[in-house]
C-alpha cells in the first residue's frame, strides 16, 4: 500500500516499523527498504525480500548525529573527520558495529555503514521511526534502484507493509561508501562525493 509522507501518516509509518514491519521510503538518494536495525527478524525479512547476499552488510540511516553511539563504537579519527566534513550528506561511513546490532545487519563483518542524510523530510521520517532505519536500496539485488514509489510497487508485489511516497529520487547517483574502521579511509563505492574530494578532505 502506497501512502503519502505527511504528518497524518507518520504515526502509522512508525507503528509499522515498531512491530517489525518493512517500509519503503525515499532516502536522500534512491528509495530504500526501512526496518528497525536492532530487530533481527525484521532485518532478515529485508534480506529475504531483496535477495541480499548473506556476506553483505545493510546500511543504516540516522536522524541525528547523536544516534551514532547506538550503532558505532571505537570510532576512528577518520570516521569522525568524514562525519564532521560531509554530514549531513550522501556519504555512508563504515565503522565498528556495537554489540547491540544483529548479525543479520552486519553480515558477520562486525561493521556497519551509517549515513546522516541531507534531507529534512528523510531525517524527520527516520526520527519518527526511532532515530535509525535500514536503508538498503528498494530493489531486488542486481536490479536498478527504485526512483519512485511506483518503481518499488512494481518490484515487490508483497512483503512491504507500507510504501511511503515522498516523490521521485533527486539524484542519479548512490551515496559514496567509505570504510573508516582503520587508520586510513578505503573507498568501497564512489557515488555523490568523488573519491578525490574525500582524499582532499583527509589530507
Amino acid at each position: 500500500m502506497i501512502v503519502p509522507q505527511q504528518a497524518a501518516t507518520s504515526e502509522r509509518i512508525a507503528a509499522a516499523v515498531s512491530r517489525g514491519g518493512i517500509i519503503a521510503f525515499r532516502t536522500d538518494t534512491f528509495y530504500g527498504l526501512g526496518a528497525d536495525p536492532f530487530n533481527a527478524s525484521a532485518v532478515q525479512r529485508v534480506r529475504d525480500l531483496k535477495g541480499r547476499e548473506e556476506n553483505k552488510p545493510i546500511l543504516v540511516l540516522i536522524s541525528d548525529v547523536e544516534q551514532l553511539d547506538r550503532l558505532i563504537e571505537n570510532r576512528s579519527s577518520v570516521f569522525d573527520k568524514l562525519a564532521k566534513d560531509f554530514w549531513p550528506g550522501a556519504l555512508t561511513i563504515i565503522g565498528e558495529a556495537t554489540g547491540q546490532l544483529p548479525s543479520e545487519l552486519t553480515a558477520g563483518t562486525k561493521t556497519v555503514g551509517v549515513r546522516l542524510p541531507d534531507d529534512d523530510r528523510v531525517r524527520a521520517l527516520v526520527r519518527a521511526c526511532g532515530g535509525a532505519l535500514t536503508a538498503t536500496s528498494a530493489n531486488p539485488s542486481g536490479q536498478p534502484p527504485a526512483r519512485t514509489a511506483e518503481d518499488v510497487a512494481n518490484y515487490f508485489e508483497d512483503g512491504i507493509d507500507l510504501i511511503v511516497n515522498s516523490g521521485a529520487a533527486r539524484t542519479d547517483q548512490p551515496s559514496t561508501v567509505i570504510d573508516a574502521t582503520g587508520a586510513e579511509a578505503k573507498l568501497i563505492r564512489e557515488g555523490v562525493f568523488p573519491w578525490t574530494q574525500i582524499q582532499a578532505a583527509l589530507r
